[in-house]
């Protein structure tokens, strides 16, 4: 994992987004994702539509969040070599990571390969049977970001991008 540094350099902690966590300060510059995050995050947890986890810092800061949820992809929508791999079922099982954000102050600090990171560990660990994580990517940067990470872009929807879990499981032995 990424080594991060906080202003106290104390391990900042992912845990699952409660009641207590300041939302309201939370302020990454793209408009939906802080919109989610303040109003919608805590409705999906209850529901069961949705898992957020936040990245606190060691004065209670949250610094970044990260959605995780379960999904399915059309075979077809899949690149053929991989394809060629896969049972013929019509949708393979899949986890999104639905977003990700860091909060613009505090970017530059490795806090997003923290959260992505934390995001595939609990992945693969999971129980459910899943092929890969799919993300997609709000514009070209987070773009960029989840490919120098190894994701790999579905052919016709290059900001929705895949990795497999077995990659995934890879890197955490």
């Amino acid at each position: 994992m990424t080594r991060v540094t906080t202003e106290r350099d104390a391990a900042p902690r992912v845990e699952p987004l409660r009641p207590h966590h300041d939302r309201a300060a939370f302020d990454c510059g793209v408009e939906p994702l802080d919109r989610y995050f303040r109003s919608q995050a805590g409705q999906d947890a209850r529901r069961n539509l949705a898992a957020p986890f936040v990245l606190v810092l060691s004065n209670g800061t949250v610094a970044g969040y990260y959605t995780l949820s379960a999904t399915a992809v059309p075979l077809p929508e899949l690149p053929p070599e991989i394809v060629r791999k896969l049972p013929r079922y019509p949708l393979v099982p899949a986890t999104l990571l639905g977003r990700l954000a860091v909060d613009r102050r505090l970017r530059g600090r490795g806090f997003g390969r923290f959260l992505l990171a934390d995001a595939l560990f609990r992945s693969v660990r999971s129980e459910i049977a899943s092929f890969a994580v799919i993300v997609e990517a709000k514009d070209d940067e987070a773009r960029r970001f989840y490919e120098r990470e190894s994701f790999l872009p579905f052919p016709d929807q290059p900001r929705r991008l895949f990795r497999p879990m077995a990659d995934v499981a890879a890197l955490f032995g």
